[in-house]
């Protein structure tokens, strides 16, 4: 049997990410390709304890349907927690979705029209380049160099008719890269300028093991003017498995986006937000965040010195990351890591991600980068799984 299906779907891929995971999911491979943060970091004492709570005192609530912008005692800690960082927004500037993949789709949907300009970092987030391509966008791109995104880049040209700006300023993904303050006020002063909307997706943000933490572009904008719609996430700092993020975005905009949202599942489910609002609404994140940035931080001392280890002294760079779960490799031009993932997988028991499915325009992406994830590999592995890519790669 045949179907007519619709070019949209036609054009939809697969994550490859997603497929690469699939492979690894052999016992005997050594796995640094899934950005998945690391099962010790669960707090699944705290969780299960709010799921108890919430079913012993508000069950009927818990299980029916609930409003589209979210369940508000959440919406709510959400301002608060804003509020304690200097940044004051009200109740009906939170949205709460299912996972932050879901604020892509809605801001896809909400901004782009096929043969829309939409400007990137280049590398970028594999899933937001997935998502907003569903679209049909054509993608224009921001150069970088080894301190991120460079604002003096975007140009008049370049910023004419796009729909936004879309950056991860802190420990970019893929890159592992963070954004300086000088960088992030240029940044916002530069949409600012050209009335360009900048999407700040900030699911790493929490998660800072080394040096002073930044503002963000969203809490700049106050400052410096702007839109910035601004993107978080509980699923680095509680669990991936709760599929819950929120979106910070100005209220006209909110608005569009809770009709948008209710085109595709009414509301976020109402017993996970009210389980998490039960886990961290008396302070539960300050005592257990920084056991996570602790594991995370000594997850990648492990693999730089590693790195430092088999690849030290030669034409091999790599990022030193200030937090987050990523680093980035670049190698000599001449070295293709898609070819030599299979044999990396096969003869030395290893994956990565190849840098290529990164860039958001394919014609111009890069074959000799890698990205590497070390939060879920154990030190013995890590340093196993390193020699072994240093001797395929040499």
């Amino acid at each position: 049997m045949s179907y007519q299906l619709s070019r949209r779907a036609l054009g939809a891929s697969s994550s490859v990410i997603r497929e690469i995971l699939k492979v690894t999911e052999r016992p005997d491979v050594i796995s640094f390709a899934g950005g998945l943060p690391s099962p010790e970091g669960f707090p699944i004492t705290q969780l299960a304890k709010a799921y108890e709570t919430v079913f012993a005192t508000q069950p009927k609530t818990a299980l029916q349907y609930g409003p589209t912008e979210g369940y508000r005692p959440l919406r709510e800690w959400v301002v608060e927690d804003f509020k304690q960082r200097g940044v004051e927004i009200n109740v009906d500037q939170v949205l709460i979705v299912s996972g932050s993949q879901q604020a892509l789709d809605l801001i896809g949907k909400l901004f782009i029209d096929e043969g829309s300009k939409v400007l990137m970092e280049s590398p970028s987030y594999l899933g937001a380049i997935q998502s907003f391509s569903q679209y049909g966008p054509i993608y224009d791109t921001i150069p970088t160099d080894d301190g991120g995104l460079i604002p003096e880049s975007i140009t008049e040209e370049k910023a004419a008719d796009a729909r936004f700006l879309y950056a991860l300023p802190n420990y970019q993904n893929p890159t592992g890269l963070t954004l300086n303050l000088e960088r992030r006020i240029a940044l916002v002063k530069r949409c600012a300028e050209l009335n360009l909307p900048l999407i700040e997706d900030d699911p790493y943000g929490e998660l800072r093991f080394t040096g002073e933490a930044l503002p963000g572009l969203f809490a700049l904008s106050k400052q410096h003017g702007g839109c910035v719609i601004r993107m978080g996430s509980f699923s680095k700092i509680l669990s991936p498995g709760l599929r819950l993020g929120f979106i910070l975005a100005p209220e006209q905009i909110i608005s569009k986006m809770v009709q948008l949202k209710q085109a595709t599942d009414l509301h976020t489910a109402t017993v996970t937000q009210m389980a998490v609002y039960e886990a961290v609404k008396d302070g539960f994140l300050k005592e257990h965040l920084p056991k996570v940035r602790e594991l995370y931080k000594r997850q990648c001392n492990f693999m730089l010195e590693a790195i430092e280890e088999n690849f030290g002294g030669g034409d091999v760079q790599w990022t030193k990351p200030e937090g987050g779960m990523f680093i980035w490799m670049k190698f000599p031009e001449q070295v293709n890591t898609t070819v030599l993932l299979p044999r990396a997988v096969e003869e030395q028991k290893v994956a990565y991600v190849p840098g290529e499915p990164f860039f958001p325009i394919a014609s111009s992406a890069v074959t000799n980068n890698m990205r590497l994830s070390f939060v879920t590999v154990s030190e013995d592995k890590i340093r196993t799984g390193v020699a072994n890519l240093a001797k395929l790669f040499k």
